[in-house]
């Protein structure tokens, strides 16, 4: 018995593992988009989905990595370009321009993301109506820059995402649950940033959730973030565990 069990273990992992990968267009205007699509082919019903939003680097190979982990875990995963292109930054100074384009422009900002999840639910290997965001910096505030659009969508995951938003009234129409994962040592969040964040969920009634991790500070999830909290940025691989895990609860919980 024991023997057969192992051998169907051994059939079935691959099957559940079977990811395929795909770069695919999308538009915004005269804006040509370039995603990244993962998703799980042995399914024969429509998945679940997540909207993954690159840091201010852009749609580089974290995002896709992320993507791939919850294909994985057998949701349909598309990270997002909020460039143009798939366009890349080279460097900290050229990431902080388009970040700053699309940050410094909310409307734009909000436009651009919405395209992404109006693409997405036409996709058919999706169920459009399991789909949640999650964000990387810069695209955790993004992600609840959706949220705060009044989109249709289960749910909001932040990690070290920016909290602050020039319009806080707009959090009246948020439709998502939230889950906020922030460092306790995260200088580019403060604590007024993460008071305000508060009192404007709580004002608007909005279903919301905060992690903060000892001893982390911005970017812990990403390895290439380096070592070096003193720097201010820096991987950190318990908070990375941690919030992660948090997030899979998270999506048990607003998907079933």
């Amino acid at each position: 018995m024991l023997r057969f069990l192992f051998l169907m273990m051994i059939i079935q992992i691959p099957l559940l593992a079977k990811v395929k990968t795909e770069i695919v267009e999308y538009k915004d205007g005269d804006v040509t988009l370039k995603g990244f699509l993962a998703y799980n082919t042995n399914s024969t019903e429509k998945l679940p989905a997540v909207i993954i939003v690159h840091e201010w680097w852009g749609l580089n190979e974290y995002p896709k990595m992320r993507a791939q982990q919850l294909a994985e875990l057998g949701y349909a995963a598309f990270a997002v370009d909020m460039y143009g292109d798939g366009k890349v930054a080279s460097s900290g100074e050229e990431a902080g321009k388009l970040a700053g384009s699309i940050r410094g422009d909310i409307p734009k900002l909000r436009k651009r993301i919405n395209v992404a999840l109006d693409w997405l639910k036409q996709n058919p290997h999706v169920n459009p109506n399991k789909i949640a965001v999650i964000g990387y910096c810069f695209g955790g505030t993004v992600a609840l820059e959706l949220a705060r659009s009044g989109a249709d969508i289960k749910g909001v995951v932040t990690f070290h995402g920016g909290l602050g938003t020039p319009n806080p009234a707009d959090t009246k129409d948020v439709k998502a649950k939230i889950l906020v994962c922030t460092g306790g040592d995260d200088k580019f969040v403060p604590q007024t940033d993460i008071m305000a964040f508060q009192k404007e969920m709580n004002d608007a009634k909005v279903d919301w959730q905060m992690n903060v991790y000892s001893g982390a500070v911005h970017s812990f999830t990403n390895p290439k973030s380096g070592n070096n909290p003193a720097m201010g940025v820096a991987y950190n691989e318990n908070a990375d565990k941690r919030s992660f895990e948090a997030m899979k609860q998270f999506f048990i919980e607003i998907f079933n």
